[in-house]
């Protein structure tokens, strides 16, 4: 039972079971250093104090909507510091769970070109080692540990070094047991190459989340992914690339066919992120918040005759399940 079972959050360990309604893909900062840090007069004007009040105060916003846990997946690649989110999960009474594992769209950083298996150098897999770490002993600077892990795969496909990521997310996942998230192009259909992937290297395909995607009304693709096992984060609620009503439908139709319980619901935003202009971004998806979901998504699909018990099952039950099988193998 996942009720005796505890997950790591950014503040130590709590029991699956009080989990509650759960955001399975979110970010709480996205942050460029090697720019911030060069550049700190950035047009961006990073201020970490104020940032770091704005996020404890939206994650109270989150509080007041009746969510108890947001996992945030900023990892390597994203601007990862995570004593940063200790401090804001410090303030808060909001579950912040981290991830490990590496946003890497084509290249994986320089350092790691000339470390590892297949590079020049070769050697063990520092990713994994790096990812393993994480997950068991901490995060360098804090006590905390990570209880997720993070891999993409995007338009530019099973590249060297992304293919290179998923087998080093794999290994980390069965030497330790937690889940497998991931980010994906799904009009391209990636997701399948992800499961290709993982099966390769004998991943419980029942113990991944293949993100973004409610970023498709592929209805094939979708069915094809949640029948090889894996959960379907529907987790850009709020992004407009796909409109409002066309993401309610996704995930209402997915119900209809039986699914609601593969599926896990989030919005993919975040407090800061200078990953894109964000005068720009706000004006072009003025609901992109994490209230959106308690506030604006769950009445839209009780309109389209999804219960109360199937929302249960992808907010709180299904969260729970994933994180609840336990164990490396």
């Amino acid at each position: 039972m996942t009720s005796e079972k505890a997950v790591a959050t950014a503040t130590g360990s709590i029991p699956v079971a009080s989990l509650g309604k759960t955001l399975m893909h979110e970010h709480i900062f996205v942050t460029s250093p090697e720019v911030q840090q060069n550049w700190p007069d950035y047009p961006e004007q990073w201020d970490e104090e104020e940032q770091i009040a704005e996020a404890v105060r939206r994650l109270a916003a989150l509080k007041a909507e009746g969510f108890d846990t947001l996992v945030d997946l900023t990892v390597i690649g994203l601007g990862r510091y995570v004593p940063r989110v200790v401090r804001v999960a410090e303030q808060a009474d909001v579950n912040v769970i981290v991830a490990t594992g590496a946003y890497v769209l084509n290249e994986l950083p320089v350092y790691f070109h000339y470390r590892g298996p297949g590079t020049p150098a070769g050697g063990p897999d520092r990713l994994a080692e790096f990812f393993v770490r994480d997950i068991t002993e901490g995060i360098t600077g804090t006590a905390a540990r990570a209880a997720i892990l993070k891999c993409v795969t995007d338009e530019a496909g099973l590249t060297k070094d992304v293919d290179r990521v998923l087998r080093s997310v794999a290994h980390a996942h069965r030497e330790t047991g937690v889940p497998i998230t991931t980010h994906t192009h799904s009009g391209l259909r990636r997701g399948l190459d992800q499961q290709k992937v993982f099966r390769e290297e004998g991943v419980d395909l029942s113990r991944v989340i293949i993100g973004h995607s409610g970023d498709t009304d592929d209805y094939h693709y979708l069915e094809e992914l949640a029948s090889n096992g894996s959960y379907l984060g529907m987790d850009r609620f709020g992004l407009e690339t796909v409109p409002f009503e066309k993401r309610v439908e996704i995930v209402a139709e997915m119900c209809k066919r039986g699914y609601a319980n593969r599926m896990v619901l989030s919005h993919d935003t975040s407090c800061f992120s200078d990953m894109s202009d964000p005068v720009r971004r706000r004006r072009m998806n003025p609901n992109w918040r994490w209230t959106h979901i308690p506030q604006d998504v769950v009445p839209a699909l009780r309109e389209r005759g999804v219960t109360q018990e199937q929302i249960d099952l992808m907010l709180i039950e299904n969260p729970q399940q994933i994180f609840g099988t336990q164990g490396g193998y």
